[in-house]
């Protein structure tokens, strides 16, 4: 198996399962790695873990977060966003949610490095959504677009949570609307 499939399988096996559940032994399996190959080219569990949470963004928030770039109105570039959003969490049965709001979330809290990973990744989507809004030239607007990008990011992230708890895509459909026209009347 090559190395980006094995950290494929690491990332669903992480997703569906959560960290804690995810045992060396299953781990082991689904990417074809043997026991001493994951601790030698991973560190154990925890490396594993890093390099999929950083194929996890590559391969499926890039995607995402790059739907704010389009170049179109704001409402049109927010509004693909969170069809990504939505698309991304509702997508698998077998992995509802988010790997970085729902698994690495879940266990930040009682470890430093996990805990740093996930305040560098909120930290990142909310950049890149302020980046966004900083291209809204609206005349007079003192909207804080900090509070305004953490807000849509925790949105996002509550998506995130519902579909996990098995929300269903229409119903997070109507969440996301209610953000976007509450972010488009904020900057207006």
């Amino acid at each position: 198996m090559k190395p980006e499939q094995a950290l494929d399988a690491a990332m669903r096996v992480f997703w569906a399962e959560g960290y804690d559940a995810a045992s060396i032994d299953r781990l082991c399996r689904e990417t074809g790695m043997p026991r001493a190959s994951l601790y030698q080219d991973f560190g154990g569990k925890e490396g594993l873990f890093l390099a999929a949470i950083a194929r996890y963004v590559d391969t499926r928030i890039g995607p995402v977060a790059d739907a704010l770039g389009s170049g179109g109105t704001l409402e049109g570039d927010l509004s693909a966003f969170f069809t990504e959003v939505v698309a991304l969490a509702t997508g698998d049965a077998a992995t509802p949610g988010c790997l970085i709001s729902c698994v690495l979330s879940e266990v930040a809290g009682a470890n430093e490095t996990f805990r740093q990973e996930l305040d560098r990744r909120f930290r990142a989507l909310e950049d890149r959504i302020v980046r966004r809004l900083d291209q809204e030239a609206a005349s007079g607007a003192t909207t804080d677009k900090r509070a305004l990008a953490g807000m849509l990011a925790a949105v996002a992230r509550g998506i995130m949570l519902r579909a996990r708890s098995g929300a269903q895509a229409r119903d997070l459909d109507g969440i996301a609307s209610v953000a976007v026209r509450s972010a488009v009347r904020e900057v207006s």
